[in-house]
C-alpha cells in the first residue's frame, strides 16, 4: 500500500472528529430520561453500529414507546448545542498537512448532515484540505454507502491508489461497496477487538498513518 496511495477519503465522527465521549454522555441522558440503564464508554464502543437505528436497540430503546425518529431527533439537538466542546483527535491537522505535503489529494466521506458537516470543517479551520465532502441529506446517521460510490465514480484513480480512513466496520463496508483499501483507526466509535473481526488492518491512532503513506 505504501507509496501507492494518491487519494485519501477521511470519515469525520470518530475518526477526525473525537466525539466519542460526547456521544457517550448524549446516549445516557436519553436512557436516563427514559429511565433505562445507563453505559459505560467500553459498552458503548462495543455495541456501537450502522445504522444507527440498531444501536440504539442494543443500547436498550424500545421503538414502541419512544420512536426512533424522537429519539435520533433529541440526540442531534443535543449533540449539536454541545459539538464545540469536542476537539480532533490528537495529531489530525497533522496528518491532514502531511497527506497534503506528499501530493496526496483528500476528501471527506461522512454519515454526517452535510451542511453541518461545512460549518464544522470550517470551524475547525481545515476545510481547506479537501477536495469534496460528502453527506447526508438528514441528522438520522443512516448508511453512506451510496454516498461512497457516487465519490467513487467522481474520483479519477485506480482502486489501488485509493484509501478509505474510518473507525467503524461500516466504514470497512463501504470502502468495500466502492472497491477501495481501508484502513480502520480504533480510538474512535467502535472497540479495536470489533474492528479487527473481519481480519481489517486496524491502527491505534492516526499518527501510525504516516507509516502507510
Amino acid at each position: 500500500m505504501k507509496n501507492k496511495i494518491k487519494h485519501l477519503i477521511w470519515d469525520w465522527n470518530g475518526t477526525l472528529f473525537n466525539d466519542v465521549q460526547l456521544s457517550v454522555d448524549i446516549i445516557n441522558n436519553l436512557l436516563k430520561i427514559n429511565k433505562l440503564p445507563q453505559i459505560t464508554y467500553e459498552k458503548y464502543r462495543n455495541i456501537f453500529t450502522f445504522p444507527v437505528s440498531d444501536y440504539y436497540k442494543l443500547a436498550g430503546f424500545d421503538f414502541n414507546k419512544t420512536s426512533f425518529e424522537i429519539l435520533g431527533k433529541m440526540f442531534m439537538e443535543e449533540y449539536e448545542n454541545r459539538k464545540y466542546e469536542m476537539n480532533l483527535f490528537n495529531g489530525a491537522k497533522e496528518i491532514l498537512e502531511l497527506v497534503r505535503s506528499r501530493g496526496i489529494s483528500q476528501s471527506v466521506l461522512s454519515a454526517y448532515k452535510y451542511d453541518t458537516l461545512l460549518e464544522v470543517l470550517e470551524h475547525y479551520c481545515i476545510s481547506e484540505y479537501f477536495e469534496s465532502v460528502s453527506g447526508l441529506d438528514n441528522i438520522y446517521a443512516g448508511s453512506k454507502e451510496h454516498l461512497g460510490i457516487e465519490l467513487r465514480k467522481k474520483l479519477n484513480f485506480h482502486k489501488s491508489e485509493i484509501l478509505l480512513v474510518g473507525d467503524t466496520l461500516h466504514d470497512a463496508d463501504v470502502a468495500k461497496a466502492m472497491d477501495v483499501d481501508c484502513v480502520l483507526i480504533s480510538n474512535g466509535h467502535q472497540s479495536a477487538d470489533k474492528l479487527k473481526a473481519n481480519g481489517n488492518l486496524v491502527l491505534s491512532d492516526l499518527s501510525e498513518l504516516k507509516h502507510l503513506l
